[in-house]
């Protein structure tokens, strides 16, 4: 089995490396060698599957529990923090061990809020709970830090999430997670995605090719998950009703990376490998901007997702561009490798059409009603001087650039613990490639010989004495820094005074999480230095409601004319890739989020219209959790009420589906309704090249909301 821990410079880390990452603090009786890989096997669930609920009585807790048990998951009861009783007819018990004690659970579903999740997954960990599923967004990136650094410590409990949609056996009948089961269908394909929007179109189109799910892994869009895409690959490699695998990726991290990695030693290893294929999103991601996942930036020398893709595909993955063309593609893999090819009919007894099943969306973000994440990034002057408050002034542009290099304390998201990253170089295009990671403990902070090897990279270990001295105190003021303001990067770039053999520090560029202070109230002075006035005011609009919004491309580029409107960040992204593929450019990046509503459309129209390049706007929505009908109606009451002068395509697929379509195509309004992205994107674009706007009146001008009120009356 490869090992899923990793140098950047894709060497395997040797066993005494990995140890350096873990932290003593250690809950389990496990045995001191064993690993936290080693409960891998522990996201094998199925109807076997005893799941716990933390948050039991809770709204959310509750509407997800009753679905899970209707779709046939075997819960055994949960937790609710100094309560006993009974819920739903099945027992409430005050703590975790309790339960772990009388109800013998497999597995957890922490349905808690941001605030308190971390010390639920930490009790979990502490009673042994063997899987633990955490949905949270907003969990301060610390906290997790600090529970990684106790997963890595132990060989019981294994996590999938945070910010996760879970993880569900189609086959078992067994969801622990939000998952929207009308999409499932028991079949043979294991998925593994950073997305769930992505994820939930990817197993309808499954689902329409005939084809159905095994094990679907949400590894969640955060910073450092608990499960990655080689831990998953590493559990359906030996899954017998798992016969291809499907991988969602986006920007940032390099796990995509190592699946590949692991992927050239699996088919080494394997005289009949599985299928894989893969989708990335993120191709036309914009430096110093988050897309909507909190992961979903590159640090310094993250691989470029150009490269991510090379990776893959040179390694044998089949590389795809849209999830609608999953089910074909893997149809044939499946026929060219020979695979049994169970169709969804082989299960007819437990599938359900997600067409007919009428139901509530589920609210995934327990904190969704506050601001949507953005990290805070502090510009070079306001991040000198807060290091200055650390003991180190900077100068401008010292040197030459081939003189600089790069010393930077961040996140390694796939040792999941804190890093130093340095490179010979500051050039953008040759950081990866020099660069090098040097993990370490976060409980305990780097130890003498790491800091040792860093000088000897940077070859500073024979430097001057006072620049030697200054690096170290430089590299121990970061690492402190990091931890005390739970900071994302600290990036800066260091050189040695040719004058003075000083050390020299230039071009601080330092983000911290935001989730830190609109979750736990911390860091309130860090994040009083955000400065709205350099934010597009759109986007701090948007933020009110619950909306990422992004302007994308220079302000005078006028190719740049198309408007999106979609709902999750995985599926947002892809769109925008997507439309530039065909030869379209997206003007902005929009999520409505996880509670978009009718009131959410709307207001995601006003943003997209403030801009003036926008000759057409795309509404691509998957109705995984959103429903197509609300949806259609947010679409119908925005040309009520905003003076609409574009035309608007709209793609609506998944949860009420065909309700959503003939609301748009019976308005009586300029919209254009399609079943198919194919055909919804060519439309788009066709009229975003169009020379004048389409649905004008004769005086040139688009129609209004008056008169888009009488053509609705008209139909009625």
């Amino acid at each position: 089995m490869l090992s899923h821990h990793f140098h950047s410079s894709t060497k395997p880390i040797p066993f005494f490396s990995i140890l350096r990452c873990h932290s003593r603090a250690n809950f389990s009786t496990s045995q001191k060698h064993q690993v936290y890989a080693d409960t891998i096997s522990n996201l094998r669930i199925g109807k076997h599957t005893r799941v716990l609920y933390q948050g039991f009585t809770g709204k959310q807790a509750t509407a997800n529990a009753k679905q899970s048990i209707e779709y046939g998951t075997k819960i055994v009861g949960g937790v609710t923090p100094n309560k006993t009783g009974e819920h739903l007819g099945l027992p409430v018990l005050p703590s975790v061990r309790a339960a772990k004690e009388q109800l013998k659970p497999d597995a957890t579903a922490v349905f808690v809020s941001a605030q308190h999740a971390a010390a639920a997954i930490e009790e979990a960990i502490e009673a042994e709970i063997p899987l633990i599923v955490a949905v949270a967004e907003h969990i301060p990136v610390h906290d997790m830090l600090r529970i990684h650094s106790i997963l890595n410590s132990q060989s019981k409990s294994r996590l999938v999430g945070a910010n996760a949609p879970g993880i569900i056996s189609a086959i078992g009948k067994c969801r622990i997670g939000f998952q929207p089961l009308p999409a499932f269908s028991p079949g043979n394909i294991g998925i593994i995605a950073k997305s769930g929007t992505l994820s939930y179109e990817t197993v309808a189109s499954l689902t329409r090719a005939g084809l159905g799910q095994s094990l679907c892994i949400g590894m969640g869009g955060d910073i450092v998950a608990g499960t990655d895409f080689v831990d998953g690959l590493s559990a359906l490699e030996t899954d017998d009703d798992t016969e291809a695998i499907i991988l969602i990726g986006e920007v940032g991290g390099n796990t995509e990376i190592h699946a590949a990695e692991w992927v050239n030693e699996y088919k080494k290893r394997t005289r009949k490998p599985k299928p894989i294929a893969a989708l990335l999103g993120g191709y036309c991601w914009q430096e110093g901007k988050i897309y909507g996942h909190a992961g979903a930036f590159e640090s310094p020398g993250d691989p470029k997702l150009r490269f991510k893709y090379k990776s893959l595909q040179d390694a044998g993955v089949i590389m795809v561009d849209h999830p609608a063309k999953f089910g074909r593609v893997m149809k044939i893999l499946l026929s060219h490798y020979g695979g049994s090819h169970h169709s969804i009919s082989t299960f007819s007894s437990q599938h359900r059409g997600y067409h007919t099943i009428g139901r509530r969306p589920m609210v995934r973000n327990m904190e969704r009603n506050i601001l949507q994440r953005r990290n805070l990034h502090l510009g070079t002057d306001q991040s000198s001087d807060l290091l200055r408050t650390y003991g180190f002034g900077t100068a401008t542009s010292p040197t030459k650039l081939s003189e600089l290099q790069l010393l930077a304390v961040t996140i390694d998201r796939s040792n999941r613990c804190p890093c130093i990253i340095v490179s010979r170089t500051t050039n953008p295009n040759k950081i990866r490639k020099r660069s090098k990671s040097f993990p370490y403990s976060y409980m305990e902070g780097p130890s003498n010989q790491t800091i040792t090897e860093v000088l000897e990279y940077l070859q500073l270990d024979s430097a001057p004495r006072v620049a030697k001295s200054r690096t170290v105190k430089l590299i121990q003021t970061l690492v402190t820094m990091f931890k005390e303001r739970e900071a994302l990067t600290l990036e800066t770039q260091i050189s040695v005074s040719n004058d003075t053999d000083d050390l020299l520090i230039s071009n601080p560029k330092f983000s911290f999480d935001d989730s830190s202070f609109r979750t736990a109230k911390r860091q309130q002075d860090i994040h009083s230095l955000r400065k709205i006035t350099t934010i597009e005011v759109p986007e701090v609009e948007a933020e009110k409601d619950g909306i990422i919004y992004i302007k994308l491309h220079d302000p005078t580029d006028s190719t740049a004319n198309i408007g999106t409107l979609v709902n999750g960040a995985g599926l947002a992204m892809n769109t925008v890739d997507a439309l530039a593929r065909r030869g379209g450019k997206a003007a902005n990046f929009l999520d409505t989020g996880g509670k978009a509503t009718s009131e959410t459309v709307k207001k995601s129209f006003e943003l997209i219209l403030q801009d003036p390049r926008v000759k057409v706007v795309f509404v691509n929505i998957f109705g995984g959790l959103t429903l197509g009908d609300m949806i259609a109606k947010g679409v119908i009451m925005a040309f009520e009420e905003l003076d609409m002068r574009v035309p608007v395509v709209v793609r609506i697929r998944g949860t009420n589906e065909k309700l959503g379509q003939q609301i748009i195509t019976e308005s009586g309004l300029p919209l254009y309704a399609f079943d198919d992205f194919e055909e919804a994107a060519e439309k788009v674009i066709e009229l975003a090249n169009k020379d004048d706007v389409a649905y004008q009146n004769k005086d040139g001008k688009g129609i209004d909301g008056a008169t888009a009120k009488a053509l609705k009356k008209s139909r009625l």
